[in-house]
């Protein structure tokens, strides 16, 4: 298992999510964006935002993933 943060992740707080893989990591942070745009949390719209603006182009996009995933992937174990 590895830990990540909500910020690490592109959101707005220091909320910890833990996984064995990036993708189950990005689901963990996904779900947690769903609950915070429910609540109608600012700061997490704002960061919802900019991810939007980084999704219109599919190079940043990927770029933004790929490092990420790496990130994810440097973690120790806990």
């Amino acid at each position: 298992m590895k830990t990540m943060n909500c910020k690490q992740l592109g959101g707005a707080c220091e909320k910890k999510f833990r996984a064995d893989t990036f993708e189950e990591m990005a689901e963990l942070s996904k779900i947690h964006g769903m609950e915070m745009f429910q609540q109608n949390d600012a700061a997490h719209l704002e960061a919802m935002q900019n991810m939007q603006q980084l999704m219109k182009n599919p190079d940043k996009m990927s770029n933004w993933f790929e490092a990420k995933k790496k990130e994810f992937e440097s973690l120790p174990e806990d």
